[in-house]
């Protein structure tokens, strides 16, 4: 396909989607969201891609937040409709991929970006990276998971205060809250996200992607995680990735796993 707002490159077996809006600071628009959902999905149902990367264009930005002109006339419909398709099409759906997906935080990450970020099954950030979710300063909430995701990820205290104070958290508070899980210098960041994409895509792409799933019902309202767990767990026995893991094993020899 071709994009107007996001590059895709592919390499041993990793994507990296660059959301490619300079002048803008690579704020999501509608059109952006949708080449994502498009992008992301590509790629999930591509068997030789084993980890996803999302990062941003140039040194400034990973996602400066929402195009607000777009919905600034809104009407409360309009508005809720907005935040449910938004996270259907992009958050949800992100969150729920089997295939990995690490944000590569090169900058600020506000609003829509720290909630795409954190839809990410992981991030790792540059360390001049800000975070924040300023919505307050505009009259509105967090619309894109992150009134969920990051009390989840950094305690509910702390997801408070950041919310109510629409204040930026630099990259090394990130990294002391939890919120990501590396801090490298801007010019080894992408370096550094492929290094952790390359460990992960030599295991079986099969089991990671099961992994995801079990750890995503751990936070799911009425799902039991380790009933999805076990169920997951057995699923594994009928795969060729259990069987080409356990035979390398005993054979004392790498496994190879095939693609997804």
């Amino acid at each position: 396909m071709n994009y107007e707002n996001i590059l895709i490159e592919k390499e041993n077996g990793i994507a990296v989607i660059t959301i490619n809006r300079p002048t803008k600071l690579n704020a999501l628009n509608k059109a952006t969201i949708e080449e994502l959902h498009g992008a992301f999905k590509a790629e999930n149902e591509d068997a030789a891609t084993k980890v996803i990367i999302v990062t941003g264009s140039g040194e400034k930005a990973f996602v400066a937040g929402a195009d607000i002109s777009e919905f600034a006339s809104f009407s409360v419909e309009q508005g809720a409709q907005l935040a449910a398709k938004g996270q259907e099409l992009l958050f949800d759906f992100v969150q729920n991929l089997t295939t990995p997906v690490i944000a590569a935080v090169n900058g600020f990450a506000l609003g829509g970006g720290l909630e795409l970020a954190m839809a990410a099954h992981f991030r790792v950030a540059s360390d001049n990276a800000k975070m924040g979710l300023p919505e307050v300063t505009l009259g509105v909430i967090p619309g894109y998971g992150g009134t969920q995701r990051l009390p989840q990820l950094i305690g509910k205290g702390r997801a408070m205060e950041m919310i109510m104070t629409a204040g930026m958290v630099d990259a090394t508070t990130a990294l002391n809250y939890g919120l990501v899980n590396h801090v490298v210098p801007q010019t080894e960041l992408l370096d550094f996200a492929k290094g952790i994409a390359g460990k992960i895509a030599k295991n079986s792409s099969v089991a990671i992607g099961k992994a995801i799933q079990a750890i995503n019902d751990n936070y799911t309202d009425g799902v039991n995680g380790f009933q999805s767990e076990i169920r997951a767990f057995g699923e594994c026995f009928g795969t060729e990735d259990f069987r080409e893991g356990t035979t390398a094993f005993l054979e004392k020899r790498k496994a190879e796993f095939p693609g997804k």
